[in-house]
């Protein structure tokens, strides 16, 4: 995958119209928006843009939009809230159709400097299909120039974040990545494509079947792979232990074998769990005082659950990722939403804010994990974008990153 992209810095905006792709997919309570971290992270580019005299179109989904356009997944909030981040007028068109005449006549009417925000582009209904193409062509007749910073949604080849691109270079214009996309590939892309070593990546979760390519893919760039969480007794089992009543995927069994062999055959490092923390059943609800106790991995009894690493294990994953010089860490180690559950996530968090190491977290739960757990600032990196990242992990070219212009 070609990394070497133009961002905003490589880009004379000036006086031209600037359409830029943003995360603003941000969580709303009755209208309140609860986390402004995407808004706050959009800022330095949007800044960039606003001080270099372009005139700012802005456009983002926000949620899933099931059942057509409403008032409840506007981005009517987002504008306030920028406006008041950016200390200046965002001028926001609350047309359903996105790109009509409301929108034509906001962006015909700005001058250098100026912020227009556009309606949530999900409704528009779905971006990917053959609708797409029509609402590619509308998104790249309002701008010159086409800035994705939306890296949650570039694994997505939609209208908004691929479509568009076509058009605006077909009439000349440029496409570029804003300040978080470059940081995610520079510190993603770089990390597993060319790797300070000793490489070492953790992956936990709870499902094989999520992360089938990103094993493989990994065991090819790294020097150590640190299994854990659910997923980790699949692969105990795979090794003929018992594991219980602990989640385990039968169907891909094989699959676990053939790993541990090509771990083996490339001369990697492959860790799993030496002991694991085991309860009757899983807590209901989520965060429900537990019982566990310690045993080792090769000798968890039938009928209780393994729920999250026990304290060799934890020992044994700090080790590793402390003799590294690059970790990425997609993925809990247990069920962290529950405090008992949570002591081998944190143990990997703590391991990793307390190295020398260039420190990436994949996105998702491990995101969410880390800045719970107040080690936010410790890391290098924290990816934005769940999907994204695992994509970017398996070795997958991204539609809105390869759409993006090379950098001379």
């Amino acid at each position: 995958m070609g990394l070497n992209k133009k961002s905003v810095d490589n880009i004379n905006v000036n006086g031209k119209r600037v359409l830029v792709r943003c995360d603003f997919n941000v969580p709303l309570k009755n209208g309140v928006i609860t986390d402004e971290t995407r808004i706050v992270a959009a800022l330095p580019t949007i800044q960039k843009l606003i001080a270099d005299g372009g005139k700012v179109i802005l456009c983002s989904h926000l949620g899933k939009v099931k059942n057509g356009p409403n008032e409840g997944e506007s981005l009517a909030p987002v504008a306030v809230r920028l406006a008041e981040k950016l200390g200046k007028e965002v001028k926001f068109v609350s047309d359903y159709n996105v790109t009509g005449e409301e929108a034509t006549a906001a962006v015909a009417a700005m001058n250098e400097g100026d912020v227009v925000l556009l309606q949530n582009t999900r409704f528009r209904g779905k971006e990917e299909t053959k609708n797409g193409e029509e609402f590619s062509k509308e998104l790249a007749d309002l701008a010159d120039v086409y800035v994705c910073d939306a890296f949650g949604s570039s694994h997505r080849a939609h209208a908004s974040v691929e479509g568009v691109t076509k058009f605006i270079s077909a009439k000349g214009g440029e496409n570029a990545v804003g300040y978080l996309m470059q940081k995610e590939i520079n510190f993603l892309g770089n990390a597993v494509e060319n790797p300070v070593r000793p490489f070492v990546a953790i992956l936990g979760g709870a499902k094989v079947a999520d992360k089938l390519n990103v094993i493989s893919n990994l065991l090819e760039k790294c020097d150590t792979l640190i299994i854990g969480g659910g997923m980790a007794f699949t692969f105990l089992k795979a090794q003929g232990y018992e594991v219980g009543n602990s989640l385990v995927d039968d169907t891909k069994l094989d699959y676990c074998k053939e790993m541990i062999a090509k771990a083996e055959s490339l001369g990697k490092k492959l860790l799993l769990p030496v002991d694991a923390a085991v309860a009757a059943a899983f807590p209901n609800p989520i965060d429900a005082p537990i019982e566990v106790e310690y045993v080792d991995a090769d000798k968890i009894p039938a009928g209780v659950m393994g729920l999250d690493n026990g304290p060799k294990t934890n020992e044994l994953f700090a080790e590793a990722a402390k003799s590294a010089k690059t970790v990425v860490w997609n993925g809990p180690m247990g069920v962290f939403e529950n405090p008992t559950l949570a002591v081998g996530t944190i143990a990997v968090a703590k391991a990793l804010a307390e190295t020398d190491a260039i420190t990436i977290i994949g996105g998702g739960d491990s995101a969410a994990a880390v800045n719970q757990l107040g080690f936010a600032d410790k890391m290098s990196h924290i990816s934005t974008g769940g999907g994204a990242s695992l994509e970017f992990l398996e070795g997958k070219e991204l539609p809105g990153v390869a759409a993006a212009d090379d950098a001379e």
